[in-house]
């Protein structure tokens, strides 16, 4: 027996075939009609729907539909449900001749129907139905009207990457059964299952980016039965009809290489009786999903967790982020981190993403390491249970400072140029125009954020920073004035034009004398290359005006491009009063070293924000006090507070200044994900 699209009648005998549930099947009438007829007659069997002529037979015992027999004449037929014996439905056609009553022949068509189906929660509603279009689920389609099944990466900080043939046999559940599903359907005549095989199989490409596990009749171990060098695997005969359960997970996120689409398919064949006769394919089932990409989260998402060095040891500093955290209720946990990899700096090394399937939704780090022929990474040990590790290596594994997770920052959800983002835009810094000097994001980690589709990125003007990191001048805070003209958020801007006119407004009022950076010790000023200059002094350096007027022409332009590729407007943006000035590149090697100046924030940034809900931690800038209060503390607050933001400044000063960098840079956050699923959309 064999699957034919087409199948034609005999009156001398009946017609026999297989047919697959769901699948249809061609049958040609008129190809053995009798000469002088000129009518015909059919009828089915419950299990068998008959499309003809605009007509559907439902397979009732009545169901008689009379045709002419002018011109070749066709019918559909489909299956609804498996047969349980051998030719137990069937199909009659009878041919009339004019004038008579009683048919002159009939045609006996006798099915067996089977079923071999693979099946996934395409519909993304955690159920895995078979779908009436047995083709949809070869096809992914994105949108609220889309349809796919989806597959989440195996993150877990103790994977140690692909199991090899000596770790087939995965003991106990581990975490397997929560893994995305596939079921594998198998209902027939057994006496006709045992004629054929079935065999699960993906291309070898995919099969190196997944993992495929079954537990055979209910077992307690798990076999890894496609995956890495395994892309085929010849399923046992099936005696008993029913239901299989495959668990897949996939190991590797989409990249500029791997589309994020993987297919698995099943195909069943006819065994050979003779050894030198070969197997045919009879039918072929497929299912294809996507692997969920990482989803970054903007800072304007409630936060579940903080984390900071545990090496740390400004314990001022620990304390007051634990304060800060206690007022947000949020837990605060710390981070073993191996001296050699610079952890005091984690915001610029990793950050907190997520990925997402319809069951499962996943924290997870992803690390951009600054060392990396580390074997191993203390940061794995430190996440709390359910955590993900991502390591994103460069393609020539060593890390500049613009590859720093830094340098990538993602807004909350805008509509510009009339395009939706629901879940935001990445933000990634670079030099905008090829130069010798020129300092960019590598291709490679450019390209894998790309590829994740969901936060188209939008690249910024960021090299003229000594650091490069677009954090040092903007910042996203969330506020609770969501509405049709208001956004739910603002976009802080660092802005040397708001701090002179702040400054200028002080020495008007009469306070040109007062001090910069007055509680600081003239030895910690002399270390880290500081003075104490009072408010009159900074107001009359030339030198420092030049330098802040290029830093703000920078900010000017990356404000124009973010108005247009984030659809904000200026009543989005608040300036913050922020100075900078040039300096040599001193953060790299001698060899590196150029004579191109870039630019470091005067005073502590006050940008580099820990962004706890309504709670922010800002680094303390040590401003002129005026009666007895910081005047630059005084604007933020003035600009903010109204906003429902309450801010917390931060001692930082030795730690900043000394290291080129902000000890809030010490801290990452882990956030509540986006409501918004990341499949509903369209990229």
């Amino acid at each position: 027996m064999s699957f034919q699209t087409t199948l034609s009648l005999s009156l001398d005998s009946p017609t026999r075939a297989l047919c697959m549930v769901g699948m249809e099947i061609t049958l040609d009438i008129s190809g053995c009609a009798p000469e002088k007829c000129k009518s015909f007659t059919i009828r089915g069997s419950p299990r068998i729907l008959i499309h003809i002529s605009n007509t559907v037979i439902t397979g009732k015992d009545n169901a008689v539909v009379w045709q002419p027999m002018n011109q070749p004449t066709e019918a559909l037929l489909r299956m609804v449900s498996p047969s349980s014996n051998v030719d137990e439905d069937k199909v009659l056609v009878s041919y009339y001749c004019p004038d008579e009553d009683f048919p002159t022949a009939t045609a006996v068509l006798f099915l067996t129907g089977i079923e071999v189906s693979l099946e996934a929660d395409i519909y993304r509603d955690g159920q895995l139905d078979m779908p009436s279009d047995k083709q949809a689920k070869k096809r992914w389609m994105w949108g609220p009207n889309g349809w796919g099944a989806i597959l989440l990466v195996n993150c877990n900080p103790s994977a140690t990457g692909q199991p090899d043939e000596q770790s087939i046999i995965q003991e106990g559940p581990r975490e397997i059964e929560n893994l995305s599903q596939m079921t594998l359907t198998v209902e027939g005549p057994t006496n006709i299952l045992q004629n054929y095989q079935l065999i699960l199989h993906t291309s070898e490409a995919e099969a190196k980016k997944t993992r495929v596990y079954w537990s055979q009749n209910g077992a307690s171990a798990y076999e890894l039965v496609v995956g890495p060098n395994k892309p085929v695997h010849i399923l046992p005969t099936f005696e008993n009809r029913g239901k299989e359960i495959f668990y897949i997970e996939a190991t590797e996120f989409p990249s500029s290489s791997f589309s994020g689409l993987i297919s698995f398919s099943v195909s069943l064949i006819e065994k050979a009786h003779d050894k030198w006769i070969p197997e045919i394919p009879l039918y072929k089932d497929t299912v294809m999903f996507r692997v969920a990409p990482y989803i970054f989260m903007p800072s304007t998402q409630m936060p579940l967790e903080v984390y900071m060095c545990r090496e740390l040891q400004l314990q001022g500093f620990v304390d007051t982020v634990t304060k800060l955290s206690e007022k947000s209720n949020v837990q605060v946990a710390f981070v073993y981190e191996d001296p050699n990899r610079q952890g005091k700096w984690l915001q610029d090394e990793m950050a907190f993403c997520y990925t997402q399937a319809p069951h499962k939704t996943v924290s997870l780090i992803l690390d951009t390491p600054r060392v990396s022929k580390l074997e191993d990474f203390p940061m794995k040990y430190s996440l709390s249970p359910g955590v993900g590790y991502l390591i994103q290596q460069t393609e020539d594994h060593r890390v500049a400072s613009l590859d720093s997770i830094g340098n990538m920052l993602v807004s909350p959800p805008v509509k510009a140029q009339g395009k939706d983002y629901p879940l935001g835009r990445v933000l990634i810094g670079g030099s905008f125009y090829p130069s010798s000097e020129g300092r960019d994001m590598s291709k490679g980690l450019r390209e894998f954020v790309d590829a994740q589709q969901v936060q188209a990125p939008v690249e910024l003007f960021s090299d003229w920073l000594m650091t490069g990191h677009i954090d040092q001048f903007m910042c996203f805070v969330p506020t609770s004035d969501k509405s049709d003209d208001k956004k739910g958020f603002r976009l802080l801007l660092a802005s040397p034009n708001a701090c002179f006119e702040l400054f200028e407004q002080k020495q008007k009022e009469g306070y040109g004398d007062v001090t910069l950076f007055e509680d600081i010790g003239a030895e910690q000023l002399l270390s880290n290359g500081r003075e104490g200059r009072t408010i009159s002094q900074i107001l009359s350096d030339k030198s420092l005006r030049e330098q802040n007027t290029y830093v703000e022409k920078c900010i000017s332009l990356n404000r124009t491009l973010l108005k247009k590729e984030l659809g904000l407007v200026d009543q989005d943006i608040i300036l913050i009063p922020q100075l900078f000035y040039l300096e040599p590149l001193t953060n790299v090697p001698f060899n590196q070293q150029t004579t191109k100046l870039f630019a470091r924030p005067y005073f502590p940034d006050m940008l580099q924000i820990i962004v706890l809900g309504k709670n922010l931690g800002i680094p303390k800038p040590f401003g002129p006090q005026i009666k007895g209060i910081c005047c630059l503390e005084e604007r933020v607050c003035e600009l903010l507070e109204p906003l429902g933001l309450k801010c917390t400044f931060i001692d930082d000063f030795d730690c900043y200044l000394a290291n080129m960098g902000d000890v809030c840079a010490s801290v990452i956050i882990n956030r509540v994900p986006f409501a918004f699923k990341w499949w509903k959309m369209i990229p």
